[in-house]
């Protein structure tokens, strides 16, 4: 396993729509134990395949907060929202690409997705709680979308300033 870069928005790479995968092979089996490894090591409890400049429709999450707890690493391939509830849910969210910045996004409390394992089967869940915001935030970024697309102009264009900011002190480092 090799933890690699995550990508600072920013970043063209992370606008972009990402390609379905065609089947599973080694490459991606590979893709996704490096994308977990990254995960545990940044820390967070997702991480999409354009935030480490893969252009693929996969993502890793676990969101497992309880330290007593077990890791339950879940790799989706190809994943689809199947349901969406009614009741809403805002959560603080934060991203892997845009680090130190939180703020407040409503969404559906819960989802049902349907996504290609690394086994080749079709799986389906329905997620609830920091789970189900986990899942479509990660869903988010194959869209092309970012949490901070979901605040007001105003917000994002303050946390974007920020972020070229970063991105330039880090180039001078």
């Amino acid at each position: 396993m090799t933890l690699r870069p995550i990508l600072i928005h920013p970043d063209p790479r992370l606008k972009k729509v990402a390609d379905p995968v065609a089947r599973i092979t080694p490459e991606v089996e590979t893709l996704a134990a490096d994308m977990l490894a990254t995960m545990y090591d940044a820390p967070g409890v997702g991480l999409a395949a354009p935030q480490v400049g893969v252009n693929l429709r996969v993502f890793v999450m676990d969101a497992t907060k309880d330290p007593e707890a077990s890791p339950r690493p879940m790799v989706l391939v190809n994943p689809e929202i199947d349901w969406l509830s009614d009741e809403l849910n805002s959560y603080e969210e934060g991203c892997l690409s845009i680090p130190d910045q939180y703020a407040s996004v409503t969404r559906p409390r819960q989802v049902r997705l349907r996504w290609l394992g690394l086994d080749g089967a079709t799986h389906s869940e329905e997620f609830d709680g920091l789970w189900a915001t986990c899942a479509q935030h990660e869903l988010d970024h194959l869209n092309g979308i970012l949490f901070i697309d979901h605040l007001s102009a105003i917000r994002r264009q303050m946390i974007t300033r920020k972020m070229v900011k970063l991105k330039r002190d880090q180039a001078r480092a």
